[in-house]
């Protein structure tokens, strides 16, 4: 993964066979599953209803790969590293929740703002 992101000293390109076929593996299951009328055990789909690219999701997902490149790790796998024991998540895992809170504190005092003002 770092070798893909380093694209100044030895990058590796060989990432993007891994998401092209994972994007070939993938559109025909969405494909099919966006014609069903609900899943298999839910009442209905939970889909996104935000569509548009704005501000906080340009800095998120900015933000988001920032750390990944930094540390090497995603949110998934930091769960795995965990499981044996890698020493680097010591550091990397309180900054990932605190980033997490940090959000959720952000969002929560926009909320209260809107509501402040009426339009929440």
């Amino acid at each position: 993964m770092l070798a893909f992101l380093d694209v100044v000293c030895g990058w590796d390109p060989s990432l993007l066979l891994v998401l092209g076929t994972a994007v070939l593996v993938t559109l025909p299951g969405y494909r099919w599953a966006r014609r069903q009328k609900a899943p298999l055990l839910a009442d209905r789909f939970h889909l996104p209803a935000a569509s548009a690219i704005d501000t906080p999701l340009v800095l998120g997902a900015a933000l988001f790969g920032i750390g990944w490149g930094i540390a090497g790790y995603c949110p998934g796998p930091v769960i795995v590293g965990l499981a044996f024991g890698n020493p680097e998540l010591r550091l990397f895992l309180p900054a990932m929740l605190l980033g997490i809170a940090l959000a959720r504190w952000q969002k929560a005092l926009q909320q209260r703002r809107l509501v402040a003002q009426g339009q929440g």
